[in-house]
C-alpha cells in the first residue's frame, strides 16, 4: 500500500486499486488499474507527490505489439510498436518493461516509457532525479563454449571438429538453432570414439573446465540497467555489469554515480555433454558507473570462494558489504574516488548480517543470523580501517523476517528504539549508549509490521493488534481483527 495525501493506494495480485479517505468512514473507490493476463508489478514508488509503477511483460513472439499491459478504469491502454526502445547493443530479449507515471488522485497517467529487456530478476532503484530499473539474464553460453573449445580444447579435440563448432557462430540462424548444431556436431565426435577415449576426453575435458571457468565466469551473467530521467521520462542511459544485485538496497546514486553491488556465479549448476561446469564459484564485487552508466571504477572479489552478498549499503562515499558462508565478513569500501574505490576495512565475526539499517555515518545496525537463530549487531564504522561491532543480542527465534524484507524493520529516533518480528513474538530493543537493550518482548502473536504514532507503538499481526506505551514500556491496549 501507499498513501498520497487522502488517496490509500492498494496494489493487488490482480491489478492497483485507490480510495479516497477524505472521509475515514465512508472511503470511496476512485480509480483502477487491471493487469493483463500477461503483465505483472515489477515496483512501485511513491516520490514527489507522483506514482512510479514499473510492469512487466512477456513478449508474445507472435504478435509482439502492440503492447496492452493493463486497463485503466476499464478503457485499454495500449503501447504501439514505436513507442518500444530498445539499446543498440544486442541483449537477450523475452520481456518488456513500462513505467509509468501516475497521479495518485486521479489515476491519470502522466507520462509513460517502454522498453525491452529479460525476464530474469528485476531491482528497481530511484533517486531524486532517476528511476533505475535493472534486469539479470544468462549472456550467451556458446560464446563461452566456443571460446573454451578454442582456447583450452585443443590438445583433446581434433582441430577439425573445433573449426566445425566455431564456423556455427557465423550462421544466420537464431541462437537456438545455433545451439541445436553445436549439439550435433558435439555428439556426432563423441559417438564416434571408443568407450576408453570418450571416458579419457570427458575427464580430461572437464579438469580443463576448471582452469577456463575460473577465468572467464563473469562473462556468463549479466545484469542490464535502464536509467530513466524522472522530469523528461525518457531512458537517458543503459548499461550493464556482471552478476545479479540482491536488493534495492545494492544500488545507491551519490554525485550523479551509480554504485552497485552484485554476486556472480552460484546460481546455476549442470553439466554440458558430461562436461562437468564448476558453477560452485562465486565473485561479489562494486562496480561504480557515471551518469552515462559507463564503469568507471570497481572493488572486486570480495569474500572467499562459495560465499555470496547477503547484506549491503550505501552511505554517501562509503559502502558496506556482508557475504556469507561460514562466517560474516563485514566491508568497510572507500568510494570517495569513483575511479579508485577500494576495501578500507574487513571485520570478520561469526554468522551474517542480511540486512544493515543505518542509525548515523558512524553506526550500522545488522539483522541476520548465527548458529541457525537470530542475531542483532551492532557496527561502528567511524574508522573505516577498523570496523568494530559494538554491540550483539542473539535470540532464542530462529528466524525474522527483518532479515530480507526492510518494511519489518521500524526505528523510532525519538525513543532510540526498534522493532523486528520474530518467529516467537515481537521485539522492541534500545540502541541507546551504543548498547543493545530488549526493551519490551510481546509473546503469543505473529507480528509483521509495526508504526509508531507520537509516544504509541502499534504492533500489527494477522488477528491482533497491540499498543505499547513507549513512555514506560507497557501494554496499553490490544485489539482483536476478525
Amino acid at each position: 500500500m501507499l498513501i498520497s495525501g487522502n488517496n490509500l493506494v492498494i496494489f493487488a495480485s490482480q491489478g492497483i486499486y485507490t480510495y479516497d479517505l477524505s472521509d475515514p468512514k465512508n472511503p470511496k473507490k476512485t480509480w483502477d488499474f487491471k493487469y493483463e493476463s500477461n503483465s505483472y508489478l515489477a515496483g512501485a514508488r511513491l516520490y514527489g507527490g507522483k506514482m512510479y509503477i514499473v510492469l512487466k511483460n512477456n513478449i508474445n513472439s507472435y504478435a509482439p505489439c502492440p503492447i496492452k499491459p493493463l486497463t485503466v478504469n476499464g478503457a485499454e491502454f495500449s503501447i504501439r510498436c514505436d513507442e518500444i526502445y530498445y539499446p543498440n547493443r544486442v541483449i537477450n530479449t523475452d520481456t518488456t518493461f513500462t513505467s509509468l507515471k501516475v497521479d495518485p488522485g486521479t489515476g491519470k497517467i502522466e507520462n509513460k516509457i517502454t522498453f525491452v529487456g529479460n525476464s530474469g530478476d528485476s531491482v528497481i532503484y530511484m533517486s531524486p532525479t532517476s528511476l533505475y530499473i535493472t534486469y539479470t539474464y544468462q549472456q550467451n553460453y556458446l560464446k563461452f563454449i566456443l571460446g573454451f573449445f578454442k582456447t583450452s580444447a585443443g590438445n583433446v579435440v581434433p582441430q577439425n571438429v573445433i573449426s566445425r563448432l566455431e564456423k556455427i557462430d557465423t550462421y544466420d540462424i537464431s541462437q537456438s538453432a545455433k545451439e541445436v548444431e553445436l549439439q550435433n556436431i558435439w555428439s556426432n565426435f563423441m559417438n564416434s570414439l571408443s568407450d576408453d577415449d570418450r571416458m579419457k576426453v570427458q575427464n580430461d575435458l572437464t579438469n580443463k573446465m576448471a582452469d577456463y571457468y575460473k577465468v572467464h565466469f563473469k562473462e556468463l551473467e549479466s545484469t542490464g540497467i535502464a536509467k530513466i530521467d524522472v522530469d523528461s521520462f525518457v531512458v537517458k542511459a543503459q548499461g550493464e555489469v556482471a552478476g545479479h544485485p540482491l536488493n534495492q538496497f545494492s544500488l545507491d546514486e551519490y554525485n550523479d554515480y551509480l554504485r552497485i553491488a552484485t554476486t556472480i556465479g552460484g546460481r546455476w549448476y549442470g553439466y554440458l555433454w558430461g562436461v562437468e561446469i564448476p558453477t560452485q564459484k562465486t565473485a561479489n564485487d562494486v562496480y561504480i558507473l557515471d551518469k552515462s552508466l559507463v564503469l568507471k571504477g570497481a572493488v572486486t572479489d570480495l569474500g572467499q570462494e562459495g560465499e555470496s552478498i547477503f547484506g549491503v549499503r550505501f552511505i554517501q562515499d562509503k559502502g558496506y558489504v556482508v557475504t556469507f558462508r561460514q562466517t560474516d565478513p563485514f566491508y568497510v569500501l572507500d568510494l570517495s574516488n569513483p575511479n579508485k574505490p577500494s576495501k578500507a576495512g574487513e571485520l570478520k565475526i561469526p554468522g551474517y548480517s542480511g540486512y544493515l539499517h543505518p542509525i548515523n555515518k558512524d553506526k550500522i545496525i545488522g539483522v541476520g543470523q548465527e548458529e541457525r537463530k537470530v542475531k542483532i549487531s551492532l557496527f561502528d564504522v567511524s574508522n573505516p580501517s577498523d570496523p568494530k561491532e559494538i554491540s550483539k543480542y542473539n535470540l532464542s527465534d530462529w528466524y525474522s523476517e527483518a532479515t530480507n524484507n526492510h518494511h519489518a524493520f521500524l526505528m523510532d529516533e525519538k525513543h532510540k528504539v526498534f522493532f523486528m518480528p520474530g518467529s516467537n513474538g515481537g521485539y522492541i530493543f534500545s540502541y541507546d549508549n551504543d548498547k543493545f537493550e530488549l526493551k519490551k518482548a510481546v509473546s503469543k502473536i505473529y507480528p509483521k509490521r509495526a508504526v509508531y504514532i507520537e509516544d504509541f507503538m502499534y504492533i500489527i499481526a494477522d488477528q491482533q493488534i497491540v499498543v505499547i506505551n513507549e513512555t514506560n514500556w507497557q501494554k496499553e491496549k490490544e485489539l482483536e481483527i476478525k
